[in-house]
């Protein structure tokens, strides 16, 4: 057999591969695949594909959607609903149009293990786009040790087989935004390299340029091989715990006085957990970001903690949920997993003893369920019933317990 497109042999090449009417061997079959792949990435860069709003998630849609998944936090999946659908609105704008709709990033403050990720992830999925999570906390300003700016775009890249035109309309959250705050008022000491001087280095990102990003991520070296990405219609959700902002928001509001009564008097007689309600972009400034990247960030919304009742509906009632990921482990194990309610009561005074938010729910979880996990798949038994008593037994005695306790 000779090959129809080189004329080679099947002894001079690996693998020949025959047809009805010709053959082809291996090393063509690689050499069109890389010709297909590069065609490919030339017709999505050159055409960008517009997104079709009869088929694009209203925003009743998209907060119905994360309602699946994420508990509570009505008011910020409004605000998150409507920014992005907003966005991608932007994104189908015909280019010949008078009025040009500028683009609205995000940016969400609340406590830890409220549910930030979550929503970014959740609504990524949604519209089928490319997402990228990155921490802030490893950035650091040019030229110092840590990764520049432009690495947080190689993950996005990455989330799409680095094709560049769906990049271009991906999603990037950038998580732990209030550890790049500014250090110190004084910036004459020293320089701010993991604080005030990545701010700046975010700013030509949130508002859109072109970005030379290397393909691998790190450092930037002259003659690497770089990627052009525009980031003018990338939208940008940040989020951050903020800790120690409610001292701020406090302060503002007991200096607004006005005839007999103050907005400190009202807020007295909230619950001082509730404070996060009333942030303000003066907050944040205050708080370290700078005004320029604040302006940047014009959506500002909050995450409430989480109570007993919301704590208690997560254990549940999500697609996802703790206790219906359990029972299908343990349906594969063909074991029927029975969770007494009390278990979950628990549990849940458990994770707001220690202070963890919904994230503590599953470390808790997991420890109560590690023995059973370990012994049920080696036994004979058709049904595990959990009770209150031997999961506060195997929570007491393990060192989750005795590390929580001694912090």
């Amino acid at each position: 057999m000779h090959c129809s497109f080189c004329g080679r042999s099947a002894d001079e090449v690996d693998v020949m591969l025959p047809g009805i009417d010709g053959n082809i061997c291996s090393d063509c079959l690689s050499n069109g695949y890389v010709a297909l792949q590069e065609y490919q990435r030339q017709l999505s860069s050159s055409v960008t594909a517009k997104l079709n709003l009869s088929t694009l998630p209203k925003p009743a849609d998209i907060k119905a959607y994360l309602d699946l998944y994420v508990i509570g936090q009505d008011e910020a999946k409004r605000y998150l609903s409507v920014a992005v659908y907003n966005h991608y609105k932007r994104l189908s704008q015909s280019r010949d149009d008078d009025v040009e709709i500028e683009k609205s990033n995000i940016i969400i403050v609340g406590p830890t293990g409220t549910g930030k990720t979550l929503l970014a992830r959740t609504i990524a999925r949604l519209l089928k786009v490319p997402f990228a999570m990155v921490d802030a906390t490893v950035l650091t300003e040019a030229g110092y040790v840590g990764e520049d700016i432009e690495s947080l775009l190689t993950r996005l890249l990455a989330a799409c087989d680095y094709n560049v035109a769906q990049a271009e309309q991906g999603i990037v959250f950038i998580d732990e935004i209030d550890k790049i705050a500014r250090k110190g008022d004084n910036p004459s000491i020293t320089r701010d390299v993991s604080g005030e001087g990545v701010q700046q280095g975010l700013l030509k990102l949130l508002e859109g340029s072109i970005v030379n990003v290397p393909p691998q991520g790190g450092r930037k070296h002259p003659e690497q091989k770089m990627i052009a990405v525009d980031t003018k219609n990338i939208l940008f959700i940040c989020g951050g715990a903020f800790e120690g902002i409610e001292r701020k928001i406090a302060m503002r509001l007991n200096t607004h006085v006005v005839g007999y009564s103050s907005a400190g008097d009202r807020v007295s007689r909230e619950d001082r957990d509730r404070l996060l309600r009333y942030v303000a972009p003066q907050d944040l400034r205050s708080y370290g970001l700078i005004p320029e990247i604040i302006g940047r960030l014009p959506v500002l919304t909050n995450l409430e903690p989480l109570d007993r009742a919301a704590l208690r509906r997560i254990l549940t009632e999500p697609k996802n949920s703790i206790v219906k990921q359990y029972v299908k482990l343990m349906a594969m194990d063909k074991v029927k997993l029975k969770i007494d309610d009390d278990v979950l009561d628990y549990v849940v005074d458990k994770a707001i003893e220690f202070k963890l938010g919904a994230r503590g729910l599953r470390s808790i979880f997991e420890t109560i369920m590690m023995q059973a996990m370990y012994d049920v798949p080696s036994s004979n038994a058709s049904t595990f019933r959990l009770t209150r008593d031997y999961a506060a037994h195997q929570l007491e005695t393990s060192m989750f317990d005795a590390v929580l306790q001694s912090r």
